[in-house]
């Protein structure tokens, strides 16, 4: 239950708590007093938008707060606060335009608190009932009161499913050509980069190869001229080393100190040989066909074609290809795909079908069962002979199911029902409403129920039995009802009052809760506009009445 509201720099409030009881709760106050203040403040706890102009005039932040207290403790899943069976909902609205909002002193998203404060709190205002003109809120009831809420989301997720499966066969089927032209190109790619007979490092080595039998003749030259200084020529590098050798072999007979540099002499003569050998293989290199060079060139020119088309070096061509292979696998296997979405299509489309009929029979049946309370509830809302009916027919297999929901209604006997819209006044759908939420109390596990001022256009005899039907709602929640109608007043487990004061001229919100003799004067004022003796017999009759 909600235990107590806390509110400050608010509108014209400055600093404001308000506690509240189990049972009925009556607001009461002339037109004007500040009563709206109370939803206000609770629409905003629930996740509602915010604006600056709610801030007091002369403060820089708006401050509320409801504490509830609950038999057992919340468990909140998933937004990481521990379960308690005392919630504080708290809301700071700056004037800079930043809302901060926490529960248990845990800041939260607004998403969260909308979330968490419709566990909480459900508010019916004095405009609320129009929305029942809608179908589509009018089915949302039938579903609500039935509990069917977990097949109507399977059914709107198995549609959407469906629509899936049908969009992408139609995509594949418009886009068949397209895939036709794309098959046709790939094919012709990778056989284009296969007759290529590409290989790794290929590009490179052609590229050395180019630079060599460009400079061949030269090369041939310099290479002759190396042989002949090494070994080939007069008085080579190896003839004179060889004699070196020799003399030095000579001396080390007498003197051993000459042994090192004769093993010096050795080892050089040991890679000169290396190197004359090695030489000579370069100088066969350099004795090719002429037409090599063309054949080179014309090799990197095919690589530099297919660089173009397909990626930078043979690497990267032949990195297209394995794409371009993988693609055309795909493409190839989307005819198997087709059939199997086909076959996917027709399982869901029969699941579909099969959960849509089933939630349309138990619509069907909610239908009667709401229709059945509904009449008897209307009876004791003042309405002679009533007629409500949940009129469910086939329409077009939607995310919501196979069926359209309209509520018929005839306030009058002999006239035939009729959509709420056509024929139902705007205190007649007031009561229609309150029926439904009296029917709704049964099954609702919100434990807090607001009604601001939902008896507009009601008056007379209806609105005692308007005030008999909240005070059997409160029996099994927390009721709080903002009324200009004594007979709901008197039924009030819990009676505030809101008014204004002006202090040091500024304009207050006082809320007080009555005794009873303050309550007999406040009926009084409800009943004839003003206390009088007259008006306080007729005060302490209907509490008597209604006690």
């Amino acid at each position: 239950m909600l235990r107590e509201l806390r509110i400050k720099n608010f509108a014209i409030v400055d600093e404001l708590s308000v506690s509240f009881e189990r049972g009925l709760n009556v607001i009461t106050g002339e037109t004007g007093a500040g009563k709206s203040v109370i939803v206000n403040v609770l629409e905003l706890l629930l996740g509602g938008r915010a604006s600056t102009d709610y801030i007091r005039a002369d403060r820089e932040e708006a401050y509320l707060e409801a504490a509830f207290e609950f038999d057992s403790p919340v468990n909140f899943d998933n937004i990481g606060i521990p379960p308690s069976d005392t919630v504080i909902i708290r809301r700071v609205i700056s004037r800079t335009g930043r809302t901060r909002a926490y529960i248990n002193d845990s800041p939260v998203t607004l998403n969260t608190l909308s979330s968490v404060g419709a566990m909480f709190v459900d508010i019916h205002g004095q405009h609320e009932h129009q929305s029942l003109l809608s179908t589509a809120t009018q089915r949302a009831i039938v579903d609500a009161f039935g509990r069917l809420h977990q097949d109507v989301a399977e059914v709107a997720k198995l549609y959407n499913q469906y629509q899936e499966i049908v969009e992408r066969l139609e995509e594949i089927q418009t886009r068949a050509r397209e895939r036709a032209q794309r098959i046709d190109l790939l094919e012709y790619q990778i056989r284009e980069i296969e007759a290529a007979e590409l290989r790794e490092g290929e590009k490179e080595e052609l590229i050395e190869e180019r630079a060599i039998l460009a400079n061949v003749t030269n090369l041939r030259h310099l290479s002759e001229s190396a042989a002949l200084l090494l070994k080939e020529g007069e008085a080579s590098v190896l003839e004179n080393l060889a004699r070196a050798i020799d003399s030095l072999s000579e001396m080390s007979r007498y003197d051993s100190s000459t042994e090192e540099v004769l093993k010096l002499l050795k080892d050089a003569e040991a890679i000169l040989e290396d190197a004359t050998f090695t030489l000579r293989d370069i100088k066969e290199k350099y004795d090719v066909d002429p037409a090599r060079l063309d054949e080179v060139e014309r090799r990197l020119d095919l690589i530099e074609r297919l660089e173009k088309k397909y990626g930078e070096g043979v690497e990267g061509i032949l990195r297209y290809r394995e794409e371009a292979e993988k693609e055309l696998e795909e493409l190839k296997g989307l005819e198997d795909s087709v059939e199997d979405l086909r076959k996917e299509r027709e399982t869901v489309y029969n699941q579909l079908t099969e959960l849509a009929e089933r939630l349309s029979r138990d619509r069907r049946k909610t239908g009667k069962v709401i229709q059945e309370r509904m009449t008897k509830i209307l009876k004791e809302l003042a309405f002679n002979k009533p007629v409500f009916k949940v009129n469910i027919t086939d329409a077009e297999l939607s995310s919501t199911g196979k069926d359209h929901v309209e509520f018929l209604f005839s306030a009058n006997p002999g006239m035939p029902p009729k959509p709420l819209g056509k024929i139902a006044s705007g205190g007649e759908l007031s009561r229609v409403m309150l029926a439904l939420k009296s029917i709704f109390a049964e099954i609702d596990s919100i434990p807090v129920l607001v009604f601001d001022e939902v008896d507009a256009g009601v008056g007379g005899k209806t609105a005692d039995y308007v005030g008999k039907t909240i005070k059997e709602i409160a029996a099994k929640h927390q009721v709080i009802c903002i009324t200009h109608l004594p007979q709901i007043a008197a039924r009030a487990d819990y009676h505030l009052t809101v008014s204004k004061t002006v202090k040091d001229d500024k304009t207050e919100v006082v809320v007080n809760a009555l005794e009873m003799d303050d309550r007999k004067a406040e009926i009084a004022r409800m009943l004839s506009g003003s206390v009088t003796e007259a008006s306080l017999r007729h005060a302490v009759e209907l509490l008597q009445r209604c006690g």
